[in-house]
C-alpha cells in the first residue's frame, strides 16, 4: 500500500512538471504572457484596474491573484486596484436568485467596470456559462478580456482579446499552471511599475 501511494505521489508531481516544461518550451505561451503583462501595466499606468472571475477552483485562483495585486508579491509597494468578482456573497446570491447564476459576473461588471479596465476570465474548460455571458458585456464597456483556459480553449477562444491556453485537459494540472502564469504576470507587473524595470 505504501509503495502504491509513493508511486501515485511521484506520478502527480511528474505530470505537473511535464506540463510546466511544455509551457516553458512554448514560445507562443511565453509571448502571450508578456503581452498580457504589458496590457495590465498600461491599464495601471492609466489609473484603471483588473477584475478577475472564475468558478470553483478558478474562483480561488481569482481571489489569490487579486490578493497578490492588492497586497504585494515580491516586495513592499503601493497596492494595485484589483477585484475578484467571487468574494461578495451578497452580490453573488442576490444576482443568482433574481437573475440566474449565469448573470452573477455580468451584473457586477455593469456596476463597476470602466473602459480601459482588464478582465481576467479563468475557466479550465473555456465554456463556463457565466464567464461566456460576461465577456460581451466587457466588450460593450471597452474592457480588455484576457482568458486563462485549458487545451480545448472552448468557446472563450473566439471571445477573448487574449487567451493563454495551458496545454492540458486535466483540471488540476490546468489550475496549477494558471496559478504559475498568474504569479509570473504579478511579478512582471510589480517589477515594471515599482521596481527597477526590465
Amino acid at each position: 500500500m505504501e509503495n502504491l501511494i509513493t508511486e501515485r505521489i511521484k506520478i502527480e508531481i511528474k505530470d505537473t512538471l511535464e506540463i510546466q516544461k511544455t509551457i516553458y518550451e512554448n514560445s507562443e505561451i511565453i509571448e502571450m504572457i508578456m503581452k498580457v503583462s504589458n496590457i495590465i501595466i498600461d491599464a495601471y499606468k492609466n489609473k484603471r484596474k483588473t477584475i478577475i472571475a472564475g468558478n470553483g477552483g478558478s474562483a480561488a485562483q481569482a481571489q489569490h491573484l487579486a490578493g497578490e495585486f492588492v497586497g504585494r508579491y515580491y516586495f513592499d509597494r503601493p497596492g494595485l486596484p484589483c477585484i475578484a468578482l467571487t468574494t461578495n456573497t451578497s452580490n453573488l446570491t442576490a444576482v443568482a436568485n433574481d437573475y440566474g447564476y449565469d448573470k452573477v459576473f455580468t451584473r457586477q461588471i455593469q456596476a463597476i467596470g470602466q473602459e480601459g479596465d482588464i478582465f481576467i476570465a479563468i475557466s479550465t474548460s473555456g465554456n463556463s456559462n457565466n464567464i461566456l455571458e460576461v465577456i460581451p458585456e466587457c466588450k460593450k464597456i471597452g474592457i480588455t478580456v484576457v482568458g486563462l483556459t485549458g487545451e480545448s480553449e472552448g468557446k472563450m477562444k473566439s471571445l477573448c482579446d487574449f487567451c493563454i491556453r495551458v496545454p492540458s485537459n486535466i483540471t488540476p494540472r490546468i489550475q496549477e499552471s494558471h496559478l504559475l502564469i498568474g504569479h509570473i504576470i504579478c511579478s512582471i507587473v510589480e517589477e515594471s511599475i515599482f521596481g527597477k524595470g526590465f
